[in-house]
C-alpha cells in the first residue's frame, strides 16, 4: 500500500459518506484515479465495507461489559460451536478468541444490570462448553475510528 492508498483509507475512515469527487478533490487527484484506487483497495480487502456507527445508549444498550470465558476443553469443534452460537446472541457486539487465562472475550451491551445478569446466568452459564467466566463492567469506551498503516518497526 503506497502513501496515496493510505491517505484514501484514512479519509474514508474519517468520513465514508463523502463522494468520490470530494475525495479526489481533497487528495488532489482525478476522480477516475480515485475511483480506481478505491475499487482496488476494496478488491484487495483493505476496505471491507461501510457502516453507520450507532450510539449504544440510543439503542437501549446502556450497560456494557467485557465477558471473559474459559472453555471446558480446548478443541476446534468446541470453539466453533460456542463461537457460532455467540455470534447470533443480540447482546454480543464483538467476540475475540484470545490467548492467556481465558479463551474468549466478548464485548456485550444490554439495557441494564438485570439484563447483564440474565445474559450471564441464563445464556452463558448454561453452555456446556463453558468452564467459567468473568465479567468486567465498561464505564467508558474510547474507539479510534481512524487507523493508520504502521511500519513493521512501530
Amino acid at each position: 500500500m503506497d502513501e496515496l492508498d493510505a491517505r484514501i483509507v484514512r479519509l474514508l475512515q474519517a468520513n465514508a459518506r463523502q463522494s468520490n469527487r470530494e475525495l479526489a478533490r481533497t487528495l488532489g487527484i482525478a476522480p477516475s484515479t480515485c475511483l480506481e484506487r478505491v475499487r482496488t483497495l476494496t478488491r484487495r480487502g483493505v476496505i471491507r465495507g461501510y457502516h453507520a456507527e450507532v450510539d449504544l445508549p440510543a439503542m437501549n444498550r446502556d450497560v456494557q461489559a467485557l465477558v471473559s470465558v474459559q472453555m471446558r476443553r480446548h478443541s476446534r469443534p468446541i470453539y466453533e460451536a460456542f463461537r457460532d452460537a455467540a455470534k447470533n446472541w443480540r447482546e454480543v457486539i464483538t467476540l475475540f478468541v484470545v490467548s492467556g487465562e481465558h479463551d474468549i472475550v466478548m464485548h456485550v451491551a444490554v439495557p441494564d444490570s438485570d439484563s447483564l445478569h440474565s445474559f450471564l446466568v441464563d445464556r452463558l452459564a448454561t453452555r456446556q462448553e463453558v468452564a467459567r467466566f468473568q465479567s468486567s463492567l465498561i464505564f467508558q469506551r474510547i474507539h479510534n475510528n481512524v487507523l493508520d498503516v504502521l511500519d513493521s518497526g512501530d
